[in-house]
């Protein structure tokens, strides 16, 4: 058993059995723990893999897989796949791919995205709208007529507010309504 710098032991790569003997345990500390149906699981999956790809024939699927599900510890388990790779592999090697250029140094973050500023108009809109309520009074034009503008800016210039730009104008033509509700009213009452 080798050791790693810091002193603790990790288990070496075994020597590999032909498959018409019995697989034997890596004698190492991992090796010697037991193996979980989830251990196995994974060991089936690389089996199945090599045996997709091609590396293994029918035979050592079949010994390979009925070998997986009578081990009881991970040594047993290693042993069955170690000479062949963790999964999928891709096609034929060839000349490595250019990768991104090498950074030295810190790597500059992205430039933050500037927040969209408010639309001035709709803000105005928004407050003359909620003074004309109260009083129902001529403040609700002024709201109407900001929120219209304020409507269009954002449009054009891709501002924010059209929410309020919008309260605004329904809060505008509240208030307005209210007024024309009570011309009509006191128009009523004159002609009695």
């Amino acid at each position: 058993m080798a050791e790693q710098p810091w002193g603790q032991p990790y288990p070496v790569r075994p020597q590999q059995q032909p498959y018409g003997q019995p697989w034997q345990p890596v004698p190492t500390a991992q090796s010697a723990m037991r193996a979980s149906n989830t251990d196995r699981d994974r060991t089936v999956d690389v089996l199945k893999a090599a045996y997709a790809e091609g590396r293994l024939s029918r035979e050592e699927y079949g010994q390979r897989f009925d070998a997986v599900h009578a081990a009881q510890t991970y040594g047993q388990l290693a042993q069955l796949v170690a000479d062949l790779p963790a999964g999928p592999m891709p096609g034929p090697f060839g000349p490595a791919a250019p990768g991104p250029p090498a950074v030295y140094g810190p790597v500059p973050l992205p430039m933050p995205v500037p927040a969209r500023r408010v639309n001035g108009m709709a803000i105005t809109s928004l407050a003359l709208g909620v003074l004309s309520l109260p009083t129902l009074g001529a403040a609700g034009l002024g709201a109407v007529a900001t929120g219209h503008v304020a409507k269009a800016q954002i449009r054009a210039r891709g501002d924010e507010g059209t929410g309020l730009a919008t309260i605004g104008l329904v809060l505008g033509w509240l208030s307005v309504g209210g007024w024309v509700l009570l011309f009509l009213l006191a128009g009523l009452g004159a002609l009695d």
